[in-house]
């Protein structure tokens, strides 16, 4: 199924409908994938060096809620996480906002999300500081997730972790040295603590009906890259693909996901709008980073991070630079070259 058509389809319905809770970054993320990979988000021109026959080319929209571009781009985050990988164990851990504060969370995105990153990242720096646990620095990749796998609006922050630490007053690696990281419910009781806290230190209101557990999941990921090539598939390309989106009959869409817990495949039928509105509320605000790095493996501890590879003897390969796929010919099928661009202007247009 073609998302442009049902967006085309079902637009007007959804801003009659949901009037009073679309924001401008929705609009912008809905006309952008419509303008995808037409001359509305430009052209380039292309021609073969061989036979030189030349045509245009429309671009991609390049919006990351988009589902039919930057693949080019989650390739290369998981290529740069790839660089970083340590041969150790690695742990996954997973911070839930619980139900009743997720109407909050999506009125005030912005200052909600930015908490939630500082409050899981010190709760964590510090679990690995406590010499009863690691007595380390960790180094930690966070990325935000919005949604459940039905789609449905659920903000949770996935970890990977490296088991194991920086001892910076003895220089050395220590390596974790137990079956798990942490316990699940001491990190969930000083997440909430620390969470509510900050909530109140930004004047943000509190619902009165907030539970006393909190949902923490630490496991093991074996190698780590199976998580972040995980991680990676909604980075740059919205929540869902085009062809899990099964029909869109009299003014219903249905599409298909995975069930968590059994992995069974499953069904969800909705209105047209209703649909376009469960797409469009994962929309990050403008110019929020989705994923952050931490400890050692912040962009600022490119030293730190090449002397615990060097400790723990990593072999370290140049990563080469995964080349953009080229535009091919279509007499000859030899790769084509630009020779120009051209913009649509919206302002005369």
């Amino acid at each position: 199924m073609d998302l442009v058509a049902i967006i085309t389809q079902y637009y007007s319905a959804l801003k009659i409908k949901y009037a009073q809770k679309l924001l401008p970054s929705h609009h912008k993320a809905l006309n952008a994938i419509c303008r995808c990979r037409t001359p509305d988000s430009g052209e380039l021109f292309v021609q073969c060096p061989d036979c030189t026959h030349g045509e245009w080319k429309p671009l991609s929209c390049g919006h990351r809620s988009c589902p039919k571009c930057q693949n080019h781009e989650a390739s290369l985050w998981v290529d740069r996480q790839q660089g970083k990988l340590l041969p150790v164990l690695y742990f996954m851990t997973t911070f839930t906002l619980p139900y009743e504060l997720r109407s909050l969370t999506w009125y005030h995105q912005t200052r909600v999300y930015s908490i939630f990153f500082a409050c899981v990242a010190s709760t964590l720096k510090d679990f690995g500081l406590n010499s009863r646990h690691l007595g380390a620095q960790i180094g930690m990749t966070m990325v935000l997730h919005t949604h459940t796998r039905k789609l449905d609006y659920h903000p949770h922050i996935h970890v990977v972790i490296p088991g194991g630490g920086v001892d910076q007053s003895r220089r050395q690696w220590k390596k974790n040295k137990g079956k798990y990281l942490f316990n699940q419910k001491a990190l969930a009781k000083v997440f909430r603590a620390r969470f509510l806290a900050a909530l109140k230190e930004n004047n943000l209101p509190i619902p009165e009906k907030v539970p006393n557990e909190w949902v923490v999941d630490c496991s093991r990921v074996g190698k780590g890259i199976t998580a972040l090539k995980y991680l990676s598939r909604y980075l740059y390309r919205g929540v869902i693909s085009e062809k899990n989106i099964v029909s869109n009959h009299n003014g219903r869409v249905t599409f298909r996901y995975t069930e968590s817990s059994t992995g069974k495949t499953r069904y969800r039928t909705l209105n047209g709008e209703a649909f376009l509105f469960l797409i469009i509320q994962h929309v990050l605000p403008k110019g929020f980073r989705r994923v952050r790095d931490f400890g050692f493996l912040h962009g600022n501890s490119k030293k730190l991070l090449a002397l615990v590879q060097l400790v723990l003897r990593v072999i370290i390969t140049k990563i080469q630079q995964r080349p953009r796929p080229i535009f091919k010919c279509p007499c000859c099928k030899k790769a084509m070259i630009v020779l120009g661009f051209r913009q649509f202007n919206w302002e005369s247009g």
